[in-house]
């Protein structure tokens, strides 16, 4: 685990990176009440958010963008695995220095996020989406940064500059365009139904059926929710899913393959050289 925590105008910026061989759970807690946004870069970490005796879970976390209002009671749990390691950036603010943030942030903060400036609870989430390519572009950079002493913190200072221009830049466009919520449980209802059955699959009419749309706004939305599309995702979920029974289970490619659906060991082996550049038998 590698955690660097940088204080910078009334902001503290927060780069946890993780990976294992192993599966493990990190925990992590805040000394005092904040207003924080998560961005997660290219790992895939499963995140748990415990407080009051409620849970939160979020399973697939690559690309993703979170904002909070936390207490010190909220527990946030990162699940580190071989095909899920942590990557994530935060920042995050105190209420108490939101009038003294610099770039009009604490201004934006009201503005956007009201009910994580006026929290009715431990943890009150604000809106969850995905990075564009431009703020995925700065996480990484963060990541990969090798200055030091004054030139890092400069170059700290402007990127987290940047990340939140975006940032409020999408949600400004979102005030706009409405989020439509039931049709987004009726995407992850879809995405449930696929984890769920990985070597039978329904196809795109029966799962569009299934959910009660149609093949049109499910293929849309769901690109939209999770980066690719329907039958993309679904293969790189059997692929991952054989790589672990490969892997840590002991099972024989034939075998692999047909657990998560494949017939063909040929195309099995080149749609999994393609995903992680090497056949299963170096596994």
């Amino acid at each position: 685990m590698n955690r660097e925590i940088l204080d910078i105008n009334d902001c503290t910026i927060l780069l946890e990176e993780a990976s294992t061989d192993k599966t493990l759970v990190d925990s992590c807690f805040f000394d005092e009440p904040v207003i924080a946004i998560a961005f997660y870069g290219s790992g895939d970490v499963g995140l748990t958010v415990k407080y009051n005796e409620k849970t939160k879970t979020f399973h697939h976390t690559k690309g993703m963008v979170l904002s909070f209002y936390a207490d010190d009671k909220v527990e946030f749990q990162h699940h580190v695995s071989e095909l899920k390691p942590l990557q994530c950036l935060v920042i995050a603010t105190t209420l108490k220095s939101l009038d003294k943030l610099p770039n009009g942030e604490g201004l934006f903060l009201e503005q956007f996020l009201s009910q994580l400036v006026h929290p009715k609870d431990s943890y009150v989430e604000g809106p969850v989406f995905n990075m564009t390519p431009e703020m995925f572009l700065l996480v990484e950079q963060f990541f990969s940064n090798t200055y030091d002493g004054g030139i890092k913190m400069m170059f700290y200072k402007s990127h987290m500059t940047a990340l939140l221009a975006h940032y409020f830049g999408q949600l400004a466009n979102q005030q706009t365009i409405k989020t439509d919520t039931a049709q987004l449980e009726k995407i992850n209802l879809a995405q449930n139904i696929l984890l769920s059955d990985l070597e039978n699959p329904p196809s795109l009419t029966e799962l569009a059926q299934r959910i009660g749309t149609n093949t049109n706004k499910l293929k849309k939305e769901f690109k939209a929710q999770f980066g690719v599309p329907v039958f993309k995702y679904l293969q790189n979920e059997r692929l991952k899913k054989a790589y672990n029974l490969i892997k840590n289970e002991q099972k024989s490619i034939q075998e692999a393959a047909w657990a998560v659906g494949y017939d063909s060991l040929g195309s099995f082996s080149n749609a999994f050289e393609k995903k992680f550049g090497y056949r299963p038998s170096q596994v």
